[in-house]
């Protein structure tokens, strides 16, 4: 693999990207989404690492180093695009000495998928991925949970935080409402508004940073998981990711839904399904190559 830097890149993502290379583990590199920093992952890392694996989770660039840090200073998420984000990430895997399984959340699956799209992943899973380019049409349930987003062209360049009752609709939904304000407060850091408003655009742009090459025979086996209950990315946009997915010439394609499942399926208190999943995946196709 390419051994080239990427100025974005931090000292904490560099130091995790050595250890990785230093352990001769198979990597596993996470992907988070928008609203969460990259210590969402913490306990799947945790799982992934007691099975043998050794893990990355680099953070969008300029994300700060905490959710503390990150509500103090909400604006440094706003301008962050789908193509610069994905660049990131493409950086943190030109600096390993293996190929890595990806994993990515939300509009983290959609990059997972993209990176994978570039031959750039062992195997992939997606869970709730953003839809890419060419996914039609649109539910009303996603749209009213980017309405935060969506409700002011002039957010583009904006940060957007959720009120608690926008997350609870969008991520929270399929669980109480105790947990659903401990996740809120454990977890919710303002979002980059753009990936959104690309999202929506792009099956009016043929250049979208949301395209995903689907039939690149290189892609590696990929897993979609869905939501249930997810009001934001629900299971006819998973499913639709699915059936373009399938169609690639030489790579495993699967798809499932965990039932009864929100957004918030990877931090919840079911993340460890979801992980599980996620963990099977990569170690059958591993095996199996």
């Amino acid at each position: 693999m390419s051994n080239g830097t990427n100025d974005t890149l931090t000292a904490h993502e560099v130091s995790e990207i050595e250890a990785a290379n230093n352990s001769g583990r198979q990597p596993v590199l996470f992907v988070h989404g928008l609203w969460l920093l990259s210590s969402s992952w913490d306990r799947w890392r945790r799982l992934f690492e007691d099975a043998g694996y050794a893990t990355v989770a680099p953070g969008w660039p300029d994300d700060p180093d905490s959710v503390e840090q990150a509500r103090q200073d909400p604006e440094v998420f706003a301008g962050k695009m789908v193509g610069a984000v994905t660049d990131h990430y493409a950086a943190a895997i030109g600096q390993l000495n293996r190929q890595p399984a990806v994993v990515g959340h939300s509009f983290g699956g959609l990059i997972a998928q993209k990176l994978a799209g570039e031959g750039l992943a062992a195997t992939t899973v997606a869970v709730d991925p953003a839809p890419f380019r060419g996914i039609l049409p649109v539910p009303a349930s996603s749209i009213k949970a980017s309405a935060a987003v969506l409700s002011n062209p002039a957010n583009r360049g904006r940060a957007i935080a959720l009120t608690f009752d926008q997350f609870r609709y969008g991520w929270a939904n399929a669980v109480d409402e105790e947990e659903a304000h401990q996740l809120y407060d454990t977890y919710h850091v303002a979002a980059s508004a753009v990936p959104i408003f690309q999202a929506v655009a792009a099956n009016l742009n043929p250049f979208s940073e949301t395209k995903v090459d689907t039939h690149n025979p290189a892609r590696g086996p990929l897993l979609i998981i869905g939501g249930e209950k997810d009001h934001t990315v629900p299971p006819v946009l998973t499913e639709l990711a699915f059936k373009h997915q399938e169609k690639n010439p030489a790579a495993i394609t699967e798809y499932t839904v965990m039932p009864g499942r929100g957004h918030a399926l990877t931090i919840d208190h079911g993340w460890r399904e979801v992980a599980q999943t996620a963990l099977d995946f990569i170690t059958a196709n591993a095996a199996a190559s």
